[in-house]
């Protein structure tokens, strides 16, 4: 799924249509988890090791964790997947489900709206509609429901190139500075990144001018005319 293309920086808005507000309280807590959570805490939440990986140390510090449900043996499987979580500064800001293709497979979008709808409350927003470069996926994803309230935002999105589903609940606050942070990390990259090529350059350099004098001590020594 193209879930994996979650995270891609910058974002653009998700086409949505206009739709009355709906406010759910428990859109912030999915299996436990809450955004703003620590990594240490969610690893401990999923039983994972809490070692992420970095996406940009500067100028904010974002990672990524990922989970996967284990699959046990002589029990009903796990309808997900994985789920990779996005930090800004050790906070949990984003979830992007993914999920498992045999476990969906027949269910319809309704089936899946009625079941998010049934752990969150309240009914879907109308957001049929199609990505556009955004958080919920990539072009080709096509939006399905989305629940919100002021401070998280959940997006069901289907993948037309995979044909599977996949489910992006955001801290709408530390998601939008995640956002702004990633942009600011690239253009600081592409600022430094002559000076950092002319530093490895020269690095090189003095490596090879030390190991050519090491050959010629060496030859030096055992040279007889």
């Amino acid at each position: 799924m193209s879930i994996t293309r979650v995270l891609a920086f910058p974002t653009r808005a998700i086409v949505l249509s206009a739709v009355p507000f709906i406010a759910t309280p428990e859109l912030s807590l999915y299996r436990g988890i809450r955004f703003g959570m620590s990594v240490a805490t969610v690893a401990e939440q999923c039983h994972i090791s809490p070692e992420p990986r970095i996406v940009d140390r500067r100028p904010e510090l974002i990672q990524e964790l990922m989970w996967m449900p284990a699959r046990v043996e002589g029990t009903a499987a796990d309808s997900v997947q994985k789920v990779l979580f996005t930090f800004y500064n050790d906070r949990l800001a984003r979830i992007a489900v993914s999920y498992e293709r045999s476990r969906t497979e027949g269910l319809t979008a309704e089936d899946l709206i009625e079941a998010i709808s049934a752990t969150y409350g309240g009914t879907a927003l109308s957001a049929v509609g199609t990505a556009a470069g955004s958080k919920a996926g990539n072009l080709d994803d096509r939006i399905l429901a989305r629940w919100e309230d002021a401070d998280t935002s959940i997006t069901l999105f289907r993948s037309r190139y995979l044909s599977t589903f996949g489910l992006v609940l955001l801290s709408k606050q530390l998601d939008a500075l995640t956002t702004v942070a990633h942009a600011e990390a690239v253009l600081l990259d592409e600022r430094d990144a002559p000076a950092r090529e002319s530093a490895r350059q020269q690095e090189r350099s003095d490596d090879d001018r030390l190991k050519e004098e090491a050959v010629r001590r060496v030859n030096k020594a055992a040279f007889k005319p």
